[in-house]
């Protein structure tokens, strides 16, 4: 949790960041909508998402005085995860295009399993049974979360390689995420995040529809970009939380604790009232974050 010493705050804990992540991206995933049904193409979202983590990596890096470390081993294990991620997502807009979201969410929600399997084997990591408990029932409370309603757009089987190849990507990142925390600097792992996506945003625009209206005025690439924003702090608070926490308590907290805000958000902005199964999702993952919470 997070503490107070000598009466200011302690920003070393795994809760906080893990907390700052779910609400930006609870925030992010609620808005992030308004510009792609206003005619931005989310391929597009991508390639602002990719500019806009400019900002928190030169913002960190300056913190730690520019000290970027360039040793074949940082540099390898910021690309890894750089890749896995940003792959990923460009994968995912292919398999949204030809399967179900309804099935596709749920399926690469749960790639915390990934995570969690990985750090048990190979980082030792342990937890209480009140923390186990908590990881169960946030591993249920995701896929409920991303539940989607059927719309019959099953387009043969092709997507399912694809999203247990978006699912096998991110539970690899957030375990590589918490390896190379234990032999450099965040604020390194985040600048090369920055850079690989950078790196990939020609395949997004590869992948854009420009036959389509496009909105390029304040409501498109602008108003992307400051939503974008919170996805990259985001993103930089997850890797803080990975620094400071067990990655088999991070990955699924993070999972868990943002849709549900964002389900949250989407109701007291759209006025949307959720499906029963999600609503059921949230109740599930509010005691999984509370156990996993109070027993670290």
């Amino acid at each position: 949790m997070l503490t107070r010493v000598d009466g200011k705050l302690n920003f070393r804990s795994w809760w906080f960041y893990a907390l700052a992540a779910a609400l930006l991206w609870g925030l992010w995933g609620a808005l992030i909508e308004i510009p792609e049904k206003g005619g931005f193409p989310a391929t597009l979202g991508y390639c602002v998402w990719a500019i806009v983590m400019l900002l928190p990596a030169v913002i960190v890096l300056r913190s730690i005085g520019w000290k970027l470390e360039l040793d074949r081993k940082s540099i390898w294990y910021g690309c890894v995860i750089g890749f896995l991620g940003a792959a990923g997502q460009l994968v995912l807009f292919q398999a949204l295009i030809l399967g179900p979201a309804y099935v596709v969410f749920p399926l690469i929600s749960l790639s915390p399993v990934v995570t969690i399997v990985l750090s048990i084997i190979f980082l030792k990591e342990k937890a209480s049974l009140g923390s186990w408990i908590g990881i169960v029932l946030a591993l249920l409370a995701v896929p409920l979360l991303s539940y989607q309603p059927a719309e019959g757009n099953d387009n043969g089987i092709f997507w399912i390689l694809l999203s247990l190849l978006v699912f096998l990507a991110w539970g690899l990142q957030a375990y590589f995420m918490k390896l190379a925390n234990h032999v450099m600097k965040a604020e390194s792992i985040f600048f090369y995040m920055t850079l690989t996506g950078i790196l990939l945003i020609p395949i997004a625009i590869f992948m854009t529809d420009f036959d389509q209206d496009i909105t390029w005025g304040v409501s498109g690439p602008l108003l992307t970009a400051a939503i974008q924003l919170l996805n990259a702090v985001g993103a930089l608070c997850l890797v803080y939380a990975f620094r400071y926490g067990k990655a088999i308590i991070v990955s699924p907290v993070t999972n868990a604790g943002a849709p549900v805000i964002t389900v949250v958000l989407s109701l007291l902005i759209y006025s949307v009232m959720p499906h029963w199964i999600i609503l059921g999702g949230m109740i599930i993952a509010i005691i999984a974050i509370v156990l996993m919470s109070a027993n670290e």
